[in-house]
């Protein structure tokens, strides 16, 4: 039995190879360099972790990295909340109401306060006041280290008139009225959307990030002209043509409008996708810039056509999910839904 020549023993497939089959031992290749293999790829090793850069870095992409207009915002917030607080206790001064009875609307047992703002349909004129507000913030607490700027956007060297422009043009901050009628006039003159100025925004911070520029006095108009035109043709189906804004500007060219666009492009490295994430924490963060600076939706009293209609689309909704959630149902039963049939016993 212990015999290693049994006929047990070669009958095994490794003891049936020749001597020609066996392995000979393992002797390491020479390491060839990438210049060898004729091969620059950066390995994967020494990569950087793209997604934690665009985590921190390009809110535009990444739905949990914070807006930088927000972050912005941040720096004045505590000044502006003084202000509200000083300019509150003035009118309580002067009107002599009660605390207890400022123009702000809220919600009883009997009358619900609700705004048309929403994330599907936002509202035109407060969603413009508010990226407006945003863009000034953006102009108001850059970054002033000397960060590159594109002759594209200069309006020294591409001016948007005929009207000569002021030496000092790149000294003095626009106010936030002023941004909120040069967007308001495109907006309104083209027929876009409240969704069109949110990924115009979203846009506006991606090309600040990706082409490391800061939005200044001197090309803040450009940057948003060229902003908005991207937007509505990404976002509208029936996009606005660049003659046509040919027509609401009535002094700048059709190439000098397509050379903004191709460079405007270039810097953003022609990534125009903006997730529904993305789209939805602007939303939401616009919402909590006009909060901050008191700039609230119109509130209106829930009336019953309205009341109506949302009931209408919530049982319409309960309707499309039930079946899902049926699906989804466990198996194990609640005891509160069992029923009990007595049946009498049979005795034998």
């Amino acid at each position: 039995m212990g015999n290693t020549t049994s006929c047990c023993v070669s009958s095994s497939p490794k003891l049936r190879r020749n001597a020609h089959s066996r392995l000979e031992s393992y002797r390491p290749e020479p390491e060839l360099s990438r210049e060898d293999t004729g091969c620059n790829l950066q390995h994967i090793s020494d990569r950087e972790n793209i997604d934690d850069l665009n985590m921190e870095y390009n809110p535009s992409d990444h739905p949990r990295a914070s807006t930088i207009f927000l972050s912005k915002c941040q720096t004045d917030a505590r000044d502006k909340r003084k202000s509200l607080f000083m300019n509150h206790l003035s009118h309580i001064l002067e009107t002599k109401h009660p605390p207890g009875q400022m123009g702000r609307k809220f919600s009883s047992c009997s009358t619900i306060f609700l705004d048309d703002n929403t994330v599907s349909q936002p509202n035109l004129k407060y969603t413009i006041k508010c990226v407006a507000l945003a863009i000034y913030y953006h102009i108001k607490n850059r970054d002033t280290d000397g960060r590159m700027l594109v002759d594209i956007f200069d309006e020294k060297l591409h001016p948007l008139s005929k009207s000569e422009v002021p030496s000092d043009y790149d000294k003095h901050d626009p106010e936030q009225k002023q941004i909120y009628r040069f967007v308001r006039t495109l907006f309104s003159a083209a027929q876009l959307t409240a969704e069109c100025a949110i990924v115009t925004l979203v846009y506006l911070e991606r090309l600040l990030t990706y082409a490391e520029i800061d939005i200044c006095p001197s090309n803040w108009k450009r940057i948003v002209l060229g902003a908005i035109l991207l937007a509505s043709k990404v976002w509208d189906d029936q996009a606005v043509w660049n003659v046509d804004y040919c027509q609401i500007l009535k002094d700048i060219t059709v190439e000098d409008m397509n050379e903004l666009e191709r460079q405007f492009l270039e810097l953003l490295q022609f990534n125009i996708n903006v997730p529904s994430s993305v789209y939805a924490k602007y939303y939401f963060d616009l919402r909590s810039l006009s909060e901050t600076n008191n700039l609230s939706f119109p509130l209106e009293p829930l009336s019953r056509d309205k009341a109506q209609k949302l009931e209408a689309i919530s049982r319409l909704c309960d309707d499309k999910y039930k079946d899902l959630r049926k699906v989804s149902r466990k198996r194990s039963a609640s005891a509160d839904n069992l029923v009990v049939r007595w049946v009498p016993a049979i005795i034998s």
